[in-house]
């Protein structure tokens, strides 16, 4: 019995100091803030264009511009105060991916450069490397056995 009541004031400590969630304005947080940071890439995009750079030249210094600015932001501790009101938004293009690189390097930085920086840095961005990689290897071999068997 008492182990019942000892479950019953866990679950409302729980419920207590867990944040309540707004789907919809999570949307929207998501919507806005994402949308903000591609239309900064296409910015810097038509800037670099029109500085006379090809689509090409423009769209890859869009892309290293914008990690820059990211792991900036994240090493300035302002990258996670946008992810948590941005969320996926955030985290979805090239700039979520560069703080999640870089946020584990800044936090274990004093552990040292081998086991700190050197071990933890891929911590996030690697399953996503790794499963990108996997998944491109699967869909090369199924393209490759498509085109052979004349499905594409």
């Amino acid at each position: 019995m008492e182990s019942e009541e000892k479950k019953k004031q866990y679950n409302e400590y729980v419920e207590r100091i867990t944040p309540g969630n707004n789907l919809i304005k999570d949307i929207l947080n998501a919507f806005w803030i994402g949308g903000l940071i591609c239309l900064m890439g296409q910015v810097l995009m038509e800037i670099f264009m029109y500085y006379g750079m090809s689509k090409e030249d423009a769209a890859s210094w869009t892309t290293l511009t914008l990690i820059l600015e990211s792991i900036l932001l994240t090493g300035l501790n302002i990258y996670p105060k946008i992810a948590k009101v941005g969320g996926a938004g955030c985290l979805v293009p090239i700039t979520g991916f560069a703080n999640g690189v870089v946020a584990p390097a800044i936090e274990f930085k004093s552990e040292g450069q081998v086991f700190g920086v050197g071990a933890k840095i891929f911590t996030i961005a690697g399953p996503v490397i790794l499963y990108g990689i996997f998944s491109s290897w699967i869909v090369g071999i199924i393209y490759l056995l498509g085109k052979s068997w004349g499905w594409f």
